[in-house]
């Protein structure tokens, strides 16, 4: 911050200013709770009670992300490896990587997290390799499909360790060794 204390300095603004107001108070919304319903009250049961009421559209929400990581890699597969097409396909997985623990697919997500890490090591799209991204992505794919979601899933161990095995050595023999 500036020596005034202000985020922004004087010729950050052409003079004018504009107030937002929100469209709604969103204090009518709610109903207060009384002393002794808000002591009764326990924010982390009321949110485990949600998912659990949410918890039957997992499945499905994880089959959409998988398809558009698959969407992606076909983008990948038609018009070859560029930042462009490269781009969507981290996306993609990136947010299977952080939806995966909450959507009941924590083994998926580490697969997804390998594609991530595979995909922010190599910094040259034209040197990323196409075959194991490619089974990165179907693995994800098949994973959710035959709902791998954990370790109690042998197969999707087994592919997670493999796929891990491979990228390590990717990396080690072109210069990135920090995993």
């Amino acid at each position: 911050m500036s020596g005034t204390d202000q985020p922004f300095g004087e010729d950050d603004f052409d003079g004018e200013v504009e107030f937002l107001t929100p469209p709604k108070d969103l204090r009518k919304k709610v109903r207060v709770m009384s002393p002794r319903e808000a002591a009764k009250f326990d924010p982390v049961k009321a949110a485990e009670a949600a998912l659990q009421k949410l918890s039957g559209n997992f499945d499905g929400w994880m089959g959409n992300e998988a398809e558009a990581l698959f969407a992606a890699w076909q983008d990948v597969d038609a018009k070859g490896l560029s930042r462009q097409t490269l781009d969507p396909l981290y996306q993609a997985a990136h947010n299977i990587k952080g939806q995966s623990a909450t959507l009941g697919y924590p083994l998926v997500g580490q697969v997804a997290g390998n594609l991530c890490h595979l995909i922010e090591a190599v910094t040259t799209p034209e040197d990323l390799p196409v075959v194991l991204l490619q089974q990165h992505v179907v693995a994800i794919k098949a994973m959710v499909s035959e709902k791998a979601r954990d370790d109690s899933n042998l197969t999707g161990v087994t592919l997670l360790r493999k796929l891990t095995d491979v990228t390590v050595d990717y990396l080690a023999r072109h210069g990135e060794t920090d995993r």
